[in-house]
């Protein structure tokens, strides 16, 4: 069922087709919001909102904050050296929305990313985040059926002695993928939708602050 998941080709394309479907919802969201607006994205890049082609609309301006980060190439757009655990560098509220795609589960253990979603509620008026699924069989990082759930020798030596996905060896124990639940604890109150693949969920999509009808179950499917 998940073998030709294994091919990172076909596995790219279908982060792709997620990834257009989420921006889509993000995007529906977007349009209720009053310009000029500015965004704080935790731990992307400006070819993203290239990408999406939203970064010459009207009225938008971009902070992007990540461990490293190039220079800016357009006046709209400001690029830092930031963590998403720690963003003393910006006050309460200070930017209208707060977007992050695919970082949570970068930041370390369960307590960073804690601190993490603290720090996104503190200074976003709204935000917007997505992250992969704990219980989903294929780890998507790795493209390998339950890696998440081997012991950390076991994935050194599995990621040691072929290639897997987009990461290696030496990103073993850097990479930690949450559940709904906890997802519901680090976000209360939020929307929480998954992004399903084959009838499973994939991947959640955890957002705040815009109006949302709640009782309304979306959710994007490949």
């Amino acid at each position: 069922m998940f073998r030709h998941l294994t091919d990172t080709s076909t596995a790219d394309s279908l982060a792709n087709r997620l990834r257009r479907k989420r921006f889509a919802l993000f995007h529906s969201l977007m349009e209720s919001i009053p310009r000029p607006c500015r965004i704080l994205d935790v731990g992307g890049n400006q070819s993203f909102w290239e990408n999406m082609g939203m970064v010459r609309e009207p009225g938008m301006e971009f902070h992007i904050v990540n461990l490293s980060v190039g220079p800016s190439r357009y006046p709209n757009v400001t690029c830092g050296v930031g963590d998403g655990r720690d963003m003393r560098q910006f006050r309460d509220g200070e930017f209208d929305v707060v977007f992050s795609n695919s970082v949570l589960e970068h930041v370390g253990g369960l307590s960073d990313q804690t601190r993490m979603a603290q720090e996104v509620r503190r200074v976003g008026q709204r935000y917007f985040l997505q992250t992969p699924n704990r219980y989903f069989p294929v780890e998507p990082h790795y493209l390998t059926p339950f890696f998440q759930f081997m012991p950390r020798g076991l994935q050194r030596g599995v990621a040691g002695s072929v290639k897997l996905g987009w990461f290696g060896k030496e990103s073993v124990g850097t990479i930690r993928l949450v559940t709904k639940g906890e997802l519901s604890r680090m976000f209360p109150g939020a929307t929480i939708l998954p992004e399903k693949f084959k009838g499973l969920n994939k991947s959640y999509m955890v957002f705040d602050g815009w109006g949302y009808p709640r009782d309304i179950d979306r959710q994007s499917s490949v």
